[in-house]
């Protein structure tokens, strides 16, 4: 049975040209929740705050102060257990121009879909990313952010603990506000990514408050992630070191 479909949009959409590969110091999957719940202006909000963060000069500076002085980004947009898109394929950052270019496919691209949240699955998609990427990382990290809890496919804890056993990180960015959810406002949001989301050597969550926090929010994770170069020991998912930030304190 089809565990999850990957739709890739980027042909000729998306000019993003792939290098040969390279060893970096970060493979990074940026796992984006486009599901239902999330409306077209808060759509844009999160497709503007990632095309800022990446251009960034404190995310740029970042990149450059690791020892290989790039990392390999992939985009990926998801929202019911078999509704993964990959926005950009995997591609280099060390500079300026590539991420200014992956900002620009950010802004063009429309949205794919919006259903139910299959967080689990798009854990799933992301491993199978980070399996097929062309690069050789030194770090290998998924970046799932999302407003809601799992309602389609499997639950998310044994898709983390698989991701864990092939050493790689993940983190999470849940979106808090005080908007309902088809009648309802999500109880404990960052209980249920820190409990079930994330994990892997200095796995931790940074939380957003509202949509309009987004940018900021994710600035301020990429910049951590990136700048983390010493992995901790390995630890058992609920035993991992996190730090929940919630923004503005």
């Amino acid at each position: 049975m089809r565990r999850f479909l990957m739709v890739l949009l980027c042909g000729l959409l998306c000019p993003v040209v792939v290098a040969q590969a390279r060893v970096v110091d970060l493979l990074l999957v940026l796992a984006v929740d486009v599901s239902r719940s999330i409306d077209e202006e808060e759509f844009t909000l999160q497709r503007e705050g990632y095309a800022q963060a990446l251009t960034d000069t404190s995310v740029l500076n970042a990149i450059r102060s690791g020892p290989m002085g790039a990392i390999a980004v992939a985009y990926m947009e998801w929202s019911g257990a078999d509704l993964q898109t990959v926005i950009i394929p995997w591609t280099v950052i060390d500079g300026a121009a590539p991420a200014q270019r992956i900002a620009q496919i950010l802004r063009t691209v429309p949205r794919p879909f919006g259903e139910r949240t299959g967080v689990g699955a798009a854990i799933a998609a992301s491993v199978a990313l980070i399996e097929a990427a062309p690069h050789e990382g030194l770090r290998q990290v998924i970046d799932i952010s999302g407003d809601g809890r799992n309602s389609s496919g499997g639950p998310p804890a044994p898709f983390r603990d698989m991701a864990v056993e092939k050493g790689i990180t993940l983190n999470a960015l849940p979106i808090v506000n005080n908007r309902p959810t088809f009648g309802r406002i999500e109880p404990d949001l960052p209980g249920f990514f820190r409990d079930e989301v994330i994990g892997g050597p200095g796995a931790f969550l940074q939380v957003a408050e509202g949509f309009t926090s987004f940018g900021a929010a994710i600035k301020a994770k990429l910049v951590r992630e990136i700048a983390h170069r010493q992995p901790l020991p390995q630890s058992n998912p609920s035993e991992t070191l996190i730090g929940v930030i919630p923004l503005g304190k």
